[in-house]
């Protein structure tokens, strides 16, 4: 097992090639798009657009150096806290994490879990593919979740298949039941409200979406699973990580497991930290910073007090990990500068209104599945669900309204090309860092992935013409 938390090299340089194109799509942009604006207001603290209150402005003249900074320039913009606090959570996770593994903590672990169920190790698939499915549905986790992501490939590996399989059951199936959202508050409840529904209301009809994109996940999870056991070499990134022994018991020290004990007790508090956080904003607002605290005490702690490592090994172990992860931070600033790019180009707006205006002369079945569309191609830029919610709400609704779309329908619609998105637009910070915990570059997720979001997106029209034909409501 590899004792260092890292991304890997041809991963790395893959992921980099892909962003630098797409900064390059988004500096033409910033340049051969009119510049424009909407007036802002704030409104329980949160920033909406004014409908009909966009007006073309000059193009600032910006040097051609100041196309290549934003990367660094977006440590210091409205973003940069945000951005800080992504990369620090990074880099202690993957410290934090390379502790575990050279105090072979994450080997024991992984050694009774696929001992455990070597017979039943695809109910162990479809299990954890549902916790993490159910915590995004109900709960609206899914950055928070990253830290089990690497727990998550390591099992992958144990149990003989790959680190696909282990982001599949982990970080795609949370952003899944993000999307395909029971409860979320961050999504469904803020869209709700603002469009005057009725607070988780149609919860049936979503049940029945949950459970469609649940189904459908585990075959394309278990089909993929099935062909790396009858091929191995049919994993697609066989050349990329190192084979595991599967199921070989070995003999640990009784210190370890004392520490394996400590150290889940104290995560113990990580479902109460999420928990705690759907009833309390100030919660919410620090979760992430809490998770990475409790996750980088509960290492060091347990192998210092059960005695299995001192502090100084701790520490250096700490630091290689986070030496490890440190080239995804070059990836995150490419993805996150993007937005920086076109927002100091000021044509942001410029886009959102082209793409309201495509809207506009629709209605029905088309103006429902075009609004999904609209949506999805804006998540791109926005990657946050909640920020896209006041934002575009405030502006669709009422063409909504004017077409004849129910606001439930357009709701649904806003989930769906929300969310499942999250998992192919490299713009999306949690996706980059559990790639980055990972031998899988983007490109390659993006092969391996593009089958499943087609279907989703066949999915997403179904449930959509299915909820129009019914007047899905109460309006």
């Amino acid at each position: 097992m590899d004792e260092i938390l890292r991304i890997g090299k041809r991963s790395f340089f893959l992921s980099l090639a892909a962003l630098l194109i797409l900064m390059a799509f988004a500096v033409f942009l910033s340049i051969h798009l009119p510049s424009g604006t909407f007036e802002r207001v704030i409104v329980e603290g949160k920033e909406m657009l004014v409908a009909g209150s966009y007006k073309v402005v000059t193009k600032p003249e910006l040097r051609f150096y100041r196309y290549l900074s934003p990367p660094l320039e977006v440590l210091f913009s409205s973003d940069g806290p945000t951005v800080i606090v992504i990369l620090l959570f990074l880099l202690i996770l993957g410290g934090s994490f390379t502790i575990l593994l050279q105090s072979f903590m994450i080997s024991m672990m992984m050694d009774r879990l696929s001992l455990r169920f070597e017979k039943r190790r695809f109910l162990l698939l479809f299990a954890l593919s549902f916790f993490f499915m159910f915590s995004g549905a109900a709960f609206g986790v899914f950055e928070e979740l990253i830290i089990l992501v690497p727990f998550c490939i390591v099992l992958a590996r144990k149990m003989g298949w790959d680190s696909l399989v282990g982001l599949g059951v982990s970080l795609l199936s949370a952003g899944l039941g993000f999307s395909a959202a029971l409860f979320n508050p961050f999504t469904l409840g803020v869209a709700q409200k603002l469009a005057g529904l009725p607070l988780y209301s149609a919860t049936l009809f979503r049940l029945g979406v949950f459970l469609s994109i649940y189904l459908i996940l585990q075959v394309f999870l278990l089909r993929y699973a099935k062909a790396i056991e009858k091929e191995a070499k049919s994993s697609l990134v066989y050349n990329e990580e190192p084979r595991e022994d599967k199921f070989e018991e070995v003999l640990y020290p009784a210190k370890l497991s004392g520490a394996l004990s400590l150290f889940g007790r104290l995560l113990l508090l990580m479902p109460l930290f999420i928990l705690w956080s759907v009833f309390s904003p100030i919660v919410s607002s620090l979760l992430f910073v809490l998770l990475a605290l409790l996750f980088l005490f509960s290492s060091f702690f347990s192998v210092i007090h059960s005695g299995v490592m001192d502090f100084k090994k701790a520490w250096s172990s700490f630091i290689m990990g986070v030496i490890g992860v440190a080239p995804a931070i070059v990836l995150i600033l490419l993805a996150m500068s993007i937005k920086l790019i076109l927002t100091r180009g000021l044509v942001m707006d410029t886009i959102l209104l082209k793409s309201v205006e495509f809207l506009s002369p629709l209605e029905g079945y088309s103006g429902v599945y075009a609004l999904f569309f609209l949506v999805m191609f804006l998540n791109f830029f926005i990657s946050s669900g909640s920020a896209k919610a006041f934002l575009l709400l405030p502006i669709l609704l009422p063409l909504t309204d004017y077409l004849q779309i129910n606001r439930q329908i357009a709701v649904q619609a806003f989930l769906f090309g929300d969310g499942f998105s999250n998992l192919m637009y490299p713009t999306n910070a949690a996706l980059m860092i559990g790639l980055g915990f990972s031998v899988v570059s983007y490109p390659k997720w993006l092969r391996w992935t593009f089958p499943l979001q087609a279907v989703l997106i066949l999915v997403s029209l179904f449930w959509l013409t299915l909820a129009h034909k019914m007047g899905l409501g109460p309006f």
